[in-house]
């Protein structure tokens, strides 16, 4: 007689980031802001090759849930549930349905649409390239976001995302900028569960205690592009130099080391001359004694 053999249940595991979509093919708001995720990116380049550990990304999906994932590969498939989403004005309910559409909280279908931040950090993490940034197969959400605001994007920014970032991912550090009004930027840190806002120092920068360094303005040109930026710096208020400005010191000093090579040369060659001078006047005093003692 047979028996019957338990069997474990089976659990589907979750999706890794090369199955998940990673590209919704929608472009930042202006070059501006494509040139601020640069900037804020590329100046920590050099800083994230001195640690053992890290990864510093932007305008990538970040997954947190499989709530909205099945919501995002829905979308990429366009194989949208029979029965829409929909937002609705009455937060004192979750959910309601009415016919064949389900009307969702504005702050549940935000977090279901929600996509990622315009610059984040993460430290404690293997180095290397990333499709999309999945909370579940990392094991921590990043540390540090930044999102540049916008006329369309600032309210959700300031509200909506700032809670996903707050009770959800749980990042230790929100900071927000708007590239074209400067004026309108703040940091928050996580303490109690709660997002409290960060205070200028007597330097004017916001402290970023997990990545110990600061934010704070700066008037120049990037890429072609005069403008005041957001940019990292050391907690004394060096600039991190971007991999453009590190170039042109490396030739600057490369330059200098030129000009001092010739300098060397130039000294070396006056002392050979000067050395030929002497020998050859000592030559001629040796031959007019030898001539005056012959004559003698």
């Amino acid at each position: 007689m047979l028996e019957n053999t338990p069997t474990e249940p089976y659990v589907p595991l979750p999706p890794t980031q090369t199955e998940l979509p990673y590209d919704d093919g929608k472009q930042m708001e202006s070059q501006r802001h494509r040139l601020q995720m640069d900037l804020l990116i590329d100046v920590l380049m050099p800083w994230l090759e001195e640690r053992e550990d890290g990864f510093v990304g932007g305008n990538m999906y970040v997954y947190y849930n499989m709530a909205q994932v099945r919501h995002k590969m829905a979308v990429a498939t366009t194989e949208m549930p029979s029965r829409p989403l929909l937002p609705y004005a009455k937060p004192e309910k979750e959910h309601i349905q009415i016919d064949k559409a389900v009307y969702i909280s504005d702050s549940i279908l935000h977090s279901l649409n929600f996509k990622g931040p315009d610059f984040f950090a993460v430290l404690g993490v293997p180095k290397g390239e990333r499709r999309s940034w999945v909370v579940w197969e990392e094991g921590k959400a990043p540390d540090v976001v930044i999102e540049l605001l916008s006329e369309n994007t600032a309210s959700i920014d300031k509200s909506e995302k700032k809670l996903i970032y707050q009770n959800q991912l749980r990042v230790t550090e929100y900071f927000w900028f708007d590239p074209f009004n400067p004026d309108d930027w703040a940091g928050f840190s996580l303490s109690g569960g709660l997002y409290q806002p960060l205070v200028l120092n007597e330097d004017n920068q916001l402290i970023s205690s997990c990545l110990r360094l600061a934010l704070q303005l700066w008037q120049g040109s990037y890429k072609g592009i005069h403008a005041t930026w957001l940019r990292w710096a050391t907690l004394q208020g060096e600039l991190l130099p971007t991999t453009d400005e590190i170039a042109y010191r490396e030739g600057q000093r490369a330059e200098k080391e030129r000009q001092r090579a010739d300098q060397e040369r130039q000294r070396a060659e006056q002392e050979r001359q000067r050395a030929e001078q002497i020998e050859s006047l000592l030559l001629q005093t040796a031959r007019n004694l030898l001539q005056r003692f012959h004559k003698e």
